[in-house]
């Protein structure tokens, strides 16, 4: 009797696991696909906020039901490791890389940039094409996407605050900082180019120009 009494307990704990796991799994599940759908939202929202970017001269707050959230922006690029073929990841992964590690209004500012070049004369209407330009041949805009070095990302925190200030960016949520700069470039170096140009702002480390007439080069 005492027999039967002892596995019937071990059968019950056994299936009480079964059931823990189950559940587990099943929670598991629906929070990635909860996850999936919130990367899905933040790309298409992020498409339409870049085309109208490329409008210029609108103004207009972007409604709260076209904004990105902070949670939809989050689920874009969870390991920092995607393909560059949306503007989250693009814009996110240029700021990440430009900076490495600088301050945040100085990610705000490369930000800038990106959103003031898309669809601007003489540059792209994409975020993504805006941060690869020029890597068809010698002399990428942005020096990160041809150096040869890996892209992933290594700092998840700077890497999450990088996407935050992306969707600031894509919502139109930012002022822009550069004053109009279609360029920049690091303290540490003096590029032939600048002198032709106006200077519109600087941080710690970067200035920031754009060119006289306002036409790209």
């Amino acid at each position: 009797m005492r027999f039967i009494w002892v596995a019937a307990c071990f059968a019950i704990i056994l299936l009480y696991l079964a059931i823990d796991q189950e559940q587990k799994k099943g929670a598991a599940e629906d929070q990635a696909q909860v996850l999936e759908q919130k990367q899905e939202t933040a790309e298409d929202k992020a498409q339409v906020l870049e085309q109208k970017a490329v409008e210029k001269g609108s103004e207009i707050p972007v409604p709260k039901s076209e904004a990105i959230s902070a949670s939809e922006a989050q689920a874009v690029d969870p390991a920092g490791a995607a393909p560059l073929d949306d503007a989250i990841t693009c814009l996110a992964r240029s700021i990440y890389w430009e900076i490495k590690g600088g301050a945040v209004v100085e990610m705000e500012a490369v930000a800038n940039v990106v959103m003031n070049r898309l669809g601007h004369e003489g540059f792209p209407d994409t975020v993504c094409a805006v941060v690869k330009q020029g890597s068809e041949k010698p002399g990428c805009q942005f020096s990160w996407w041809c150096d040869g070095r890996a892209d992933q990302v290594k700092e998840d925190d700077r890497y999450a605050l990088a996407k935050e200030v992306a969707r600031k960016a894509l919502n139109q949520q930012l002022r822009d900082r550069t004053h109009g700069a279609l360029y920049f470039h690091d303290r540490t170096v003096k590029p032939a180019w600048a002198k032709e140009y106006i200077k519109t702002a600087e941080t710690r480390n970067f200035l920031f120009y754009r060119p006289r007439g306002g036409a790209a080069r």
